[in-house]
């Protein structure tokens, strides 16, 4: 019974450890701290009646095991920045690995009989692991809570869910161990197959994380070379006609002098104005004083007239603002060139897009309004609009998701009658 005890206490000390260590808390560390001592005491406390009052009760053990699983999931969940599915994965893997420990250490129990050596090798074992952990997987961990890549994480939740269930029937419940120790071989084996599973997994996430990264900064220098592109044809062709109209200035000089000799000064207003106009026509054009932004916004601009849509753009990007210049003109593009999608195919007299993009030292802030036909579905998490297209799609959405989190904006969006509003804004 001393072993029971000092073992669930070691184990629910280190799984409040693992969520205080693991999980990117919106509450500074001293707070966090608290909240993770007061619910240690939470799940400690009704120990007494599984493993003293009780013990002989299975429904006792079964109730007394789902309260505490539930508390210690909704402290993770509590605490987290997010509080979405990448906080419950966490705290489902923290107490996965931390049943491993106490097999540990309920095999030592069941060889030596020994309740010093079985408290010292299930301390042991815990630090051990938390240790490797710590050092292998605590940042990329923190990373993925930071910054969201991929939407699957509920599904990920199934994984640690049954890998529990498995310890727990082999283990503890309905028989333990102690009752069963034919059974250690294949739980020390589920223990291997559970690290596995996880190195498996990480690598895969990570993988696709990185692939779905590749994938935007690919699409990003794309547009960011088109744009050049159009820069550079526009450019060029800008030259040209200056070129012609600086050939072509001393017959208009010749004309102008010959009309003010005839006293025809309608006719040279018309010469002038010809003249004005082609050097107008021919100016090159700056949106911002960003390179970046300026670029994608040349090759959108681009892209509307093409389809003969109106833009009312409002850019003020100083040439130096305090996010990362990619990102942020990744995230302009994709929501502009939603709001270009969406009009293209109206009627002409719908064809308008209306964009306020302001990026100063200070704040941050792109609104944007268009006409739209057709249902937009939300999504239910978010409540961004979400792509109909399949699973491939919609990615630009997340990446705007993605950014708005980074830099701890706020981003919403609502339909009006026919007209669709987003907005995304951060100090």
């Amino acid at each position: 019974m001393y072993y029971k005890n000092i073992s669930y206490l070691i184990s629910h000390i280190f799984v409040m450890l693992f969520i205080y260590l693991f999980i990117e808390s919106r509450y500074t560390k001293r707070k966090a701290a608290a909240i993770c001592s007061a619910s240690f005491l939470a799940i400690t406390i009704p120990n007494i009646l599984k493993l003293n009052i009780f013990p002989d009760s299975k429904l006792c053990y079964f109730l007394v095991t789902i309260y505490q699983i539930i508390m210690t999931q909704f402290t993770g969940v509590f605490i987290s920045k997010m509080r979405d599915s990448r906080a419950l994965f966490v705290g489902l893997s923290g107490s996965n690995y931390v049943i491993a420990g106490s097999i540990m250490a309920a095999v030592l129990h069941i060889y030596t009989g020994n309740l010093y050596i079985c408290t010292v090798g299930c301390i042991i074992t815990h630090i051990v692991i938390l240790y490797i952990l710590y050092t292998r997987i605590h940042d990329i961990w923190i990373g993925y809570q930071k910054e969201e890549t991929m939407n699957s994480w509920w599904k990920l939740c199934l994984i640690p869910v049954f890998f529990y269930c498995g310890f727990s029937i082999f283990a503890f419940f309905p028989y333990t161990l102690d009752e069963h120790p034919e059974n250690i071989p294949g739980v020390l084996m589920f223990i291997i197959a559970m690290f596995m599973s996880y190195v498996i997994m990480m690598q895969y996430v990570s993988g696709e994380a990185r692939q779905i990264s590749l994938s935007w900064q690919n699409r990003l220098f794309e547009s960011y070379i088109e744009g050049l592109e159009n820069q550079y044809h526009l450019v060029g062709q800008s030259e040209k006609n200056l070129r012609i109209l600086r050939h072509d200035i001393r017959h208009y000089s010749s004309m102008i002098d010959s009309l003010l000799e005839q006293g025809a000064y309608p006719e040279i207003k018309k010469v002038t104005e010809h003249i004005n106009s082609v050097t107008e026509e021919n100016k090159s054009i700056r949106y911002c004083s960003n390179l970046v932004v300026n670029t994608m916004f040349s090759s959108l601009m681009e892209k509307a007239r093409s389809l003969d849509i109106e833009m009312q753009c409002d850019i003020s990007v100083a040439e130096e603002i305090p996010v990362d210049s990619y990102e942020f003109a990744m995230v302009v593009a994709n929501l502009l060139e939603n709001a270009i999608n969406s009009v293209k195919d109206l009627g002409k007299h719908r064809r308008l897009v209306k964009a306020k993009v302001h990026c100063a030292s200070d704040y941050l802030l792109v609104d944007i309004k268009n006409e739209y036909d057709g249902e937009i579905i939300f999504d239910a998490q978010s409540g961004l609009p979400k792509s109909r297209k399949g699973k491939n799609h919609g990615l630009g959405m997340q990446s705007v998701q993605a950014f708005s989190d980074k830099i701890s904006g706020n981003i919403g969006c609502y339909c009006e009658g026919n007209r669709f509003h987003i907005m995304l804004f951060a100090k």
